[in-house]
């Protein structure tokens, strides 16, 4: 149980309405879980503004209502919070509550379209693997220690992040590594807490359907490199453009990496092929099990996040080599056959490209690649064309098919996509719009030695149609259908 003027502290509070100093349960931002007791924040959601459910709420007993407007009436023994920011309270009041958890870890955040998720779990086993209890939270999975707990998003909700923080800390948890995704960051999940680092991997087209344009969504990014503290570190890829945007107002002190330009963290690759790369990380050579120079991006911020957290130089560099990357991120294995299968979850056009262009630098030039990709409903559509372009022009067959159609007609997805592609490139185009067809039709259409690309989910193990998620998973799949065959 917590006092009222405990956890409001830190809030910047308009207007106070009812007792001072209610006792609190617990926080809530869903209506539907509200118990007697307990704290609700009303927010204006991007579909549901919650004002409309206080008086549900207060029916149920909560002991204390957080809003921008007060409701016309007001029950009695209730407090009422009135704040200009509820999303911004939220954030606070959810860190107080749990007193402060994110300041008693060594939390770093990473940020960008591509590699988020790969470079929290490259960090997560190299840190362990240095002797440390740590912490992840990503698209994939959510870890305390070594404890697994479900994710549903890339980056929880205040309250949720504020109670897994406070589990890390009472595990013995030093460090934290968690993807900050752009609606987290637009949102105000992340404020409240404090941060020891903030990583930039990229930016490209993703999103637009929420941040309405590409400026929205860069902004969006920089927001989470503004907040930082003074004791933080901003560490960004030179070689995009937009790193030099996140650190224009950070107070944190800012560092750089590339592979291209000049940066105070610098790698080159030496060798590319399917099973490793051979790099050389500020004149050290460095053998790794991941492929790509997407992955090599992936790995120098890696490093360079840990040179920036004072560890050993030589036990980075060696453990390094030992890393693998995250679930559904270029997972490939080989049939009996010698069919070669990858699954990844790129999403993006960008990310498609790189995962393509990968597979083609380590390619002999006799065998075929045959790329399995589809579009999500109900997100932005403005990518679909490119991402068509894109597997058409890099492959030499493409099966169009359904991701997670969500509400949309799946078919419609994939005329979006079609749309995008080439004449030329329509003769080695097929639409099957069952996945599982799509996949099984890769398979007989593969040859010894050929490359069978299945894109977009990636970790996903299910397929979400009309609001209802059947399990689906690309490399179960993959693999039941390639052994079949052997």
């Amino acid at each position: 149980m917590k006092r009222l003027h405990d956890i409001l502290k830190d809030v910047a509070v308009k207007a106070l309405h009812g007792p001072a100093n209610a006792g609190i349960g617990a926080l809530c931002i869903d209506s539907r879980k509200v118990e007697p007791g307990n704290m609700f924040i009303a927010r204006r959601g991007t579909a549901v503004d919650s004002h409309r459910f206080i008086p549900d709420v207060t029916a149920k007993g909560a002991a204390a209502v957080v809003c921008e407007e007060l409701p016309a009436e007001q029950a009695e023994k209730v407090s009422y919070i009135l704040v200009d920011d509820a999303d911004e309270a939220l954030g606070k009041i959810a860190s107080a509550f749990y007193e402060y958890p994110s300041e008693n870890l060594i939390l770093c955040g990473v940020t960008g379209t591509n590699g988020k998720t790969t470079i929290v779990s490259l960090l997560h086993q190299l840190f362990s693997e240095l002797g440390y209890a740590c912490g992840l939270i990503s698209t994939v999975r959510n870890l305390v220690g070594q404890k697994e707990i479900n994710a549903t998003h890339t980056t929880p909700d205040a309250i949720s992040l504020n109670a897994l923080f406070k589990e890390m800390v009472e595990a013995g948890c030093t460090y934290c590594f968690m993807e900050v995704s752009s609606h987290a960051i637009h949102q105000k999940r992340t404020y409240g807490l404090q941060f020891a680092g903030g990583i930039f991997t990229n930016i490209t087209h993703d999103h637009l359907d929420y941040h309405g344009d590409f400026k929205g969504y860069l902004n969006a990014k920089k927001a989470f490199f503004d907040l930082l503290p003074e004791t933080a570190f901003a560490l960004v890829n030179a070689d995009d453009k937009n790193g030099r945007v996140m650190l224009q107002n950070t107070k944190a002190s800012t560092h750089t990496y590339s592979l291209r330009s000049a940066s105070d963290f610098k790698a080159r690759v030496k060798e590319n092929l399917m099973d490793g790369l051979l790099l050389n990380i500020d004149g050290n050579e460095a053998w790794c099990r991941l492929i790509g120079e997407f992955n090599a991006y992936n790995l120098l911020a890696v490093y360079a996040s840990a040179m920036l957290l004072e560890q050993e130089k030589e036990k980075v560099l060696t453990l390094i080599s030992s890393l693998d990357s995250a679930e559904g991120r270029f997972e490939h294995f080989r049939s009996d056959e010698g069919i070669t299968a990858v699954v990844d979850y790129a999403h993006t056009p960008d990310a498609l490209k790189n995962v393509l262009q990968t597979i083609n630098a380590t390619r002999s030039g006799n065998e075929e690649l045959i790329t399995v990709i589809g579009a999500g409903g109900d997100r932005d559509r403005s990518k679909r064309p490119l991402m068509g372009k894109i597997a058409a022009q890099l492959s030499n067959r493409v099966i169009l098919t359904s991701d997670n159609p969500r509400t949309e007609d799946p078919e419609a997805i994939i005329s979006d996509m079609k749309a995008g592609i080439e004449p030329i490139d329509m003769k080695k185009t097929l639409v099957i719009t069952s996945r599982k067809e799509a996949i099984s039709t890769a398979c007989a259409l593969a040859k010894p030695g050929d490359i069978i690309l299945v894109a977009g989910k990636g970790h996903e193990k299910y397929q979400e149609v009309e609001g209802v998620k059947h399990p689906f998973d690309d490399k179960e799949i993959l693999t039941e259908i390639l052994i079949k065959t052997a």
